[in-house]
């Protein structure tokens, strides 16, 4: 992600077919908004939304449970699959308390979804995740990364830090960006950089989510982008995010657009959500 601009975020948001991805969003969860079930049922909405975010979020990283499996399970312990949909489920309930600390601070905003997306591994659960100290702070020189999906080259500690920081400072600062291209560059930036041993992918997603909401595209989180990522399939997934990967206008913009896309889906997910509501199916 180049910085080099007095407002970079702003500048990619004039990058062609971005402004259309960015109006396409706009118009979708508006009409979401305005639908009837959510004058008085926009709770059940919300919370059916954290669960179907959750779910694709972990899908994406390697546990693709059934929505009513995850829905019927209490015990996320054990093998890795269920302790990702747990990571999952935790990071969706811990995102909306964060909100009002982001603009002020995103990189503690970020160490503490990691310690809450690995909290199980810093409980001691087996294995395959990273020591108790590498939970909740950015990796160091030696360290490594366990991060299903994404197989980009890792930039090391030293790279990643100061990325990290620059974009920390463009959240601080604020700007004239629409909500759509903030949200696809921390998510893109944080994919790249895996600032953390593991759980990267889900903090992401997290963190884009986080976004959406605190901006005020999204104040009742109801349009789950994460659904609409899971949706498209892991491999555009990963072919959207090579673009962002290129830094080039046109993978910028297909990525921005991936993920405008997603947010699309997820506010159709919501609208069946009403739908079954509003017949009482659900």
């Amino acid at each position: 992600m180049s910085t080099n601009a007095a407002d970079p975020l702003a500048a990619l948001a004039s990058l062609p077919g971005v402004p259309e991805a960015v109006d396409s969003v706009r118009t979708a969860v508006d009409r979401v908004y305005g639908h009837r079930v959510m004058r008085r049922r926009s709770h059940e909405v919300t919370s059916e939304a954290a669960l179907r975010g959750a779910r694709a979020s972990a899908a994406l990283s390697g546990a693709d449970w059934a929505l009513e499996e995850v829905r019927r399970r209490t015990d996320f312990g054990g093998d890795p699959e269920a302790r990702t949909v747990g990571a999952a489920l935790r990071l969706g309930a811990e995102a909306g308390q964060l909100l009002s600390i982001w603009r002020q601070s995103p990189l503690r905003v970020l160490a503490r979804l990691h310690l809450v997306a690995a909290a199980d591994s810093a409980a001691g659960a087996p294995a395959s995740g990273p020591a108790s100290g590498a939970v909740g702070r950015p990796r160091q020189a030696g360290e490594g990364v366990e991060e299903p999906l994404i197989e980009a080259p890792l930039p090391d500690a030293a790279e990643m830090a100061g990325r990290l920081e620059g974009l920390s400072g463009l959240i601080v600062a604020g700007g004239e960006a629409p909500a759509l291209v903030t949200a696809a560059v921390v998510h893109g930036e944080l994919l790249a950089l895996r600032p953390f041993a593991t759980r990267n992918g889900l903090v992401a997603r997290t963190a884009e989510r986080i976004v959406l909401i605190g901006s005020g595209l999204d104040p009742k989180a109801i349009c789950p982008a994460e659904v609409g990522h899971a949706e498209q399939g892991r491999a555009a997934y990963v072919a959207a995010f090579e673009g962002y990967l290129s830094g080039t206008p046109d993978g910028m913009a297909a990525w921005i657009a991936h993920c405008g896309r997603a947010v699309e889906l997820g506010v159709r997910e919501s609208t069946a959500v009403c739908e079954a509501l509003q017949r009482g199916a659900a």
